[in-house]
């Protein structure tokens, strides 16, 4: 059974499509990485999913009472403003200190209750909005480039903290990356998108296929190194299809 399901949707914004034919389903417990460049209609194709637009044509199907929990891509608060981790949490309505609690830390902040939110580093913050995506222990965890600004050891270790919490909460996960390297490991099912799907799979597939490499091997330098990067960990590092590769990374452009 799915928890959501669009088939054969199309987005058309003016005269252009944005997304054109696009179907997928998200299981229960399942993780899902969508990739694909800027202008690609990732960001698109995940407003369609919760529901904040509208399809041009096709149909979007969710699970009665679905609860979803949503990481934006980034969140803005004044510096001046005297907010807590422990008070953000009771935007908009609050919540019970032991629900606040646990939030915290299953996204592993359990000590910075107290803590100023323009005190902390992005890292942090985001987690603290991961903490707010599952106050309500949601079935489908959505994260739009959650992981946008962090350096690596910072993106690897706040993926892992997804994981931590789709084995805890038992949720499903949709996320969107431009960060092939560290989402890859912990993915199930990784879906390149350029206003369609160009292929899908597990990530070895994916990162195998022609179309991926179409996309990601040119003109872009940054995505080319990381694509080589996660092809020749799979190659030589069998064994270790984990967490170690920020560590990797720096440690081989340190060579």
């Amino acid at each position: 059974m799915s928890l959501l399901a669009v088939e054969d949707v199309v987005v058309r914004h003016g005269g252009q499509t944005v997304l054109d034919r696009v179907s997928l389903t998200l299981a229960p417990k399942e993780i899902v990485t969508i990739v694909g460049p800027n202008g690609s209609g990732k960001s698109t194709l995940l407003r369609v999913l919760i529901g904040a637009q509208k399809a041009s044509e096709g149909s979007v199907r969710a699970a009665k009472d679905l609860r979803v929990g949503y990481v934006p891509q980034k969140l803005h608060i004044d510096p001046s403003l005297p907010l807590t981790v422990r008070r953000f949490l009771d935007l908009p309505k609050r919540v019970k200190e032991s629900d606040a609690r646990a939030a915290l830390e299953a996204a592993g902040l359990a000590d910075l209750g107290k803590r100023q939110m323009t005190d902390l580093s992005g890292g942090q913050f985001q987690r603290v909005l991961l903490a707010r995506a599952i106050l309500g222990r949601p079935q489908v965890l959505v994260l739009d480039e959650a992981t946008q600004g962090l350096d690596q050891p910072g993106s690897a270790s706040f993926y892992k903290q997804i994981e931590a919490v789709r084995n805890e909460l038992g949720c499903a996960v949709l996320m969107v990356s431009h960060e092939l390297h560290v989402v890859m490991s912990a993915s199930d099912r990784v879906i390149c998108l350029n206003g369609h799907i160009c292929c899908e799979g597990t990530p070895d597939v994916v990162s195998a296929a022609p179309a991926y490499r179409e996309l990601f091997g040119t003109g872009t330098g940054g995505a080319l190194a990381l694509y080589r990067h996660d092809h020749d960990h799979h190659h030589d590092h069998h064994h270790d299809h984990g967490h170690n590769h920020a560590h990797d990374h720096s440690h081989e452009a340190a060579e």
